[in-house]
């Protein structure tokens, strides 16, 4: 951190609020030379909480610190989410709520900040410090603590958090929230939560705390040693895979670890967060690993003999549930600037960023010239072939006049994009035909939000993409489940303009829990958006709802597609447009020649040990079967 350079005794008289919003407006991060404000803007929506303090400190710097107006809190942490991501994680928003309902709101956009190690500043009015009144409108009374507020629903979500009950006490909570969000290992959801009358309180701020602050994010190089037993490691194995998490962009790794793949003619999977980390099109691509990854991808990793981590977590999808990786001789070299992640599956750690430990490796390797064997290159290269040719499939439409399946959607979409398209999607099934599918054309096309998976970030989340990339052609891909979670920021982006694209796709329901349900022995109970039928299942015809008419009532400009012939046109339409645009489709269901390719691993979801229905019988003997071959990687 660059400290600031104000002479020291001079004060100046602020509410805490103003000190908080001038303090923002003046703190930097610096990486590789390039210096980035911080804090770029605040969301809000404003109630008794936060509409005296922090709402009247935004109006009187509103010079220093633009503003956005949200309808919903979740939905605001999810803007500010995507704006973070697209940024690089180098800057940020901030979010301000009420107490009361708009606080505890945040709680899921702050788990999906810090699970996905995104920043985010949450500022949430908090009930009063002083007491005055007990309880006030909103408070929620705990009889064995008097110093709970429903803003401690926020501690476990967030990767710092402080309530600030004195004046003087936000230099200090201030200082260590900008620590937390600029620190590459801990970043994620910083919260202070904010008592309104504390907000409102002026006190005598000394000047230096108002000062431009540069907070550098650093980039650590390997250990001397783990880089011997990295190179080692590499140097011996006969079959290495590598696993590129959501860790290679953030360390804008994508370069070097295309210099490293070139140069050891290693393959390279890619995790949801890790996809486009090389194109789709570079020799040593493979596709998306794990049970939505592609078959050339996953049978490499069952083969593997070394599986070289960079910048990934290993969750259950990537694992395919510790199923995947079954070679008896399988080792992990997992290289993360994470400690936590860096030691898991009992792997040989390289505790660097991503971008500098690459490099570090692909210099030490080129001393020995080492590279895989003509024949692993040539298996890899022509089973990639292989896939590529269903991908083909499943985009090609033969009837160009008939309702499209989702594939066909994406095929769609896929003619007509470039490599400066933005793709956001977070639920559904349509993380899995993507993860399968796509041809991600650079390296922050593909933003796929499957750390949290939560249903209603797209739309939300375009807007922050848009705000960080205004020159970018945004696309929001949703299902009617999703879109009927959180749909108002449509309103948002059409009041300030901002003209990302909603591609809404109808399928009547849940289909991706469908799917689930029917192979666990659920029978697709309560995933339909049907009419209940007499039994109580809801089987009868589909409900009337026209969500194109809802997102039209929004203020949104609707292109309706019945055909694929249609949407084509309707697709490229929308993308040249200079407006908040919807593209409405209803998709036909998909079948064994026109939809995505089926999971090629292995999810575990536990199934009914006991049950009469066949379904779930059948379901529980699929699911032994697989059960044992899970195994610990020790």
């Amino acid at each position: 951190m660059t400290p600031p350079t104000t002479a020291p005794g001079s004060t100046t008289r602020l509410t805490v609020a103003q000190a908080l919003v001038r303090f923002l407006a003046a703190q930097y991060t610096e990486r590789d030379g390039v210096r980035r404000r911080l804090i770029e803007a605040t969301w809000g929506i404003f109630g008794h909480g936060n509409v005296a303090g922090l709402g009247q400190a935004l109006v009187e710097y509103a010079d220093d610190m633009p503003f956005h107006q949200g309808r919903n809190e979740q939905s605001m942490v999810h803007a500010a989410v995507g704006y973070a991501r697209q940024s690089n994680r180098l800057s940020a928003h901030a979010v301000t709520t009420s107490i009361g309902p708009g606080a505890t709101n945040l709680v899921t956009g702050a788990a999906l900040a810090t699970i996905n190690h995104l920043p985010v500043l949450l500022l949430p009015g908090d009930t009063f410090a002083t007491r005055p009144a007990d309880p006030v409108l909103q408070q929620l009374e705990v009889p064995y603590a008097g110093d709970v507020s429903v803003n401690d629903c926020l501690r476990p979500v967030s990767r710092y958090f402080d309530r600030v009950t004195r004046p003087e006490a936000l230099i200090p909570a201030a200082l260590h929230a900008m620590r937390v969000l600029t620190d590459p290992v801990e970043t994620g959801a910083v919260t202070l939560a904010l008592p309104q009358d504390v907000q409102a309180e002026a006190y005598d701020w000394p000047d230096e705390f108002f000062a431009d602050r540069v907070w550098h994010v650093r980039r650590p190089v390997a250990d001397p040693d783990e880089l011997t037993e990295a190179v080692r490691l590499i140097r011996t194995a006969r079959r290495p895979l590598i696993v590129a998490g959501g860790g290679v962009h953030h360390s804008r790794a994508e370069e070097a670890l295309a210099e490293f793949a070139s140069a050891t003619r290693i393959p390279v999977a890619s995790t949801q967060a890790g996809k486009g980390s090389l194109r789709h099109d570079h020799p040593q691509d493979v596709g998306g690993v794990g049970h939505t990854g592609t078959a050339t991808a996953d049978e490499l990793a069952r083969l593997a003999d070394l599986v070289i981590g960079v910048g990934t977590r290993y969750t259950d999808f990537t694992t395919a549930s510790h199923t995947l990786f079954a070679s008896p001789d399988v080792r992990f070299l997992n290289l993360n600037i994470a400690p936590y992640d860096g030691h898991k599956l009992s792997a040989t750690p390289l505790i660097a960023d991503a971008r500098s430990a690459l490099e570090q490796l692909t210099e030490a390797l080129a001393l020995h010239e080492h590279g895989v064997t003509d024949e692993y290159a040539r298996e890899y290269t022509e089973d990639k072939e292989r896939w590529e040719q269903r991908v083909d499939a499943a985009y090609e439409a033969d009837e160009p006049d008939v309702r499209p399946t989702q594939p066909q959607v994406l095929g769609a979409l896929d003619e007509i994009a470039d490599e400066s398209d933005v793709l956001i999607n977070a639920a559904g099934s349509l993380p899995g035909d993507l993860h399968k599918l796509w041809r991600a054309r650079s390296q922050d096309q593909y933003h796929l939000e499957y750390g949290y998976s939560c249903m209603g970030y797209e739309i939300p989340a375009a807007i922050g993409v848009k705000l960080a990339a205004p020159e970018r052609p945004v696309w929001a891909l949703v299902g009617d489940g999703t879109y009927l979670m959180m749909p108002t920021e449509i309103v948002t982006a059409v009041q300030e303009g901002i003209a990302i694209k909603l591609l809404l796709i109808q399928n009547h329901g849940y289909a991706s829990i469908g799917g689930l349900s029917e192979s666990v022995g659920g029978e697709r109970f309560g995933t339909a958006y049907r009419y209940q039928a007499d039994d109580g299942t809801y089987t009868g015809a589909p409900l009337p709802v026209d969500l194109a008419a809802n997102v039209a009532s929004l203020g949104m400009r609707v292109l309706r597609a019945k055909t694929v012939r249609e949407l084509r046109a309707a697709l490229a339409e929308a993308r040249a447009a200079d407006t908040p645009t919807c593209v409405y489709v209803e998709t036909q269901t998909t079948d064994t020649v026109s939809g995505a390719p089926p999971a090629q691993a292995w999810w575990d979801v536990p199934v009914a040990e006991t049950a009469t229905r066949p379904s779930a019988v059948k379901a529980r003997e699929l699911y032994e079967r697989h059960v044992s071959t899970r195994r610990r990687h020790l």
